[in-house]
């Protein structure tokens, strides 16, 4: 068998390269787009904006090889591609425009160091997740990937040419060429499906005068990382909110964990895998805090890619992380990987995102379709995705409260799963 799909195997590095790129194209907008939001509505000068995203692709980067080759506790070492999380980008934006920058970023440093510790000690929580509500998480955070994925296909949400003809035509040239290359490809190729539809994509879209390369002029050559642009401002309100939302985020990777250690590797994800997880997802959003940067966690539509290719080798996947560092201090590399039109993307992700789905699905086969497991699962779906269809709903709650759940259905699955698997009498009670 090919060593990509060994998670420890010896693979040439021009054989990883593309393996790693695809990797880095899959999650690259993605990543640089919070800081973007963010930056615009706090007001941040342009020039300060562009060392933030060069920042943003470094901590990637960082992130994503301290998952890959874990330092001390910190760390899973399984394939888990790390990014800025949107999930944070809301209160992010309530804090930076009310308190400032430098209160925001103190709060993601201290919050860092509250989510790593508790990823320390993965015994004193991990009980509280059973198979069947890692299942309900994993099959949860599917469900809220298609509309992002579906955005992006359309041309992305907001954009002045959303829904537009020629966005139909590339996302769907992009999502038939991913499809056609997993079913006649072989080998090598046919792993390499979404950087294939990618290319393809792109060069319909050129073709199409979709791709502006305009912003290529005048980049420097090298540009090194901005360390503490921001002054930290102790803020207690902050901080407590934006800590609140890293047990959130710590769901989120723990689901993604749990759907690629099944979806890809075929297994359920270890305890000490867990907790690494939870522990680099902390501590590096600490160092990220550091660099002017939002949170950083694991990015689902990563797992779906490895969960769809099955190339899960660490070093594959970190040449991807190079790339993304590189990416960062050679700015025309992450210029040119923003010329990228959403549609193309989304034409790749709406696949992607559907493998994550089918991962959960996979997930709640194996933990058995009891009758305690289904209202478990019914109903903490039913709740998670239709109240948070409806954020208005949750006026009637502390602003806090309204922050974390009201538009995070990931968060209120995982919290209805937990309490319902906690008070729910046991399965011997249903027979």
């Amino acid at each position: 068998m090919n060593n990509i799909y060994n998670l420890d195997g010896r693979v040439p590095v021009m054989q990883a390269i593309p393996f790693g790129l695809q990797h880095v194209l899959a999650m690259f907008v993605s990543n640089i787009t919070p800081i973007i939001i963010l930056a615009n509505v706090a007001g941040i000068d342009a020039e300060l904006s562009g060392a933030l995203i060069q920042n943003c692709m470094i901590i990637a980067g960082i992130g994503t090889l301290v998952q890959l080759y874990p330092v001390w506790r910190i760390g899973s070492r399984l394939p888990i591609v790390m990014g800025i999380s949107f999930t944070f980008l809301s209160l992010a934006i309530a804090i930076a425009t009310s308190q400032g920058m430098g209160a925001l970023m103190c709060a993601v440093v201290v919050g860092g160091i509250v989510e790593g510790l508790l990823g320390l000690f993965p015994r004193l929580w991990t009980g509280f997740i059973p198979p069947v509500v890692a299942a309900t998480v994993v099959t949860a955070i599917g469900f809220s990937l298609l509309p992002i994925g579906a955005s992006s296909f359309a041309g992305g949400q907001g954009a002045a040419d959303f829904g537009a003809a020629h966005n139909w035509i590339v996302g769907s040239i992009t999502m038939l060429v991913c499809v056609l290359t997993m079913i006649f490809a072989r080998g090598i190729l046919r792993s390499l499906a979404v950087l294939v539809g990618l290319v393809v994509g792109y060069i319909v879209a050129l073709c199409m005068g979709m791709v502006d390369l305009s912003r290529m002029h005048d980049i420097s050559f090298i540009a090194m990382p901005r360390f503490m642009p921001f002054d930290l401002e102790f803020n207690l309100g902050a901080t407590l909110s934006i800590i609140a939302v890293f047990l959130v985020s710590a769901t989120e990777t723990i689901g993604d964990t749990s759907a690629l250690a099944n979806g890809a590797l075929g297994r359920n994800p270890e305890t000490r895998e867990l907790g690494a997880a939870v522990a680099c997802d902390g501590f590096v959003s600490s160092l990220s805090g550091l660099f002017g940067c939002t949170p950083i966690t694991s990015f689902s539509q990563n797992v779906g890619l490895a969960t769809m290719t099955k190339v899960v080798n660490r070093f594959t996947i970190a040449t991807g992380a190079v790339i993304m560092i590189l990416g960062g201090v050679f700015p025309a590399v992450g210029v040119l990987l923003t010329t990228i039109p959403q549609s193309v993307l989304g034409g790749c992700t709406i696949v992607m995102f559907g493998s994550i789905l089918f991962a959960g699905f996979g997930m709640l086969s194996r933990s058995g379709f009891s009758h305690r497991n289904m209202l478990i699962v019914s109903l903490s779906l039913s709740v998670g995705l239709g109240f948070t269809q409806y954020s208005q709903m949750f006026d009637i709650f502390p602003e806090l409260v309204q922050q974390v759940f009201a538009q995070n259905c990931v968060a209120v699955v995982f919290l209805i799963a937990v309490i319902l698997n906690l008070v729910m009498p046991k399965e011997e009670f249903f027979k």
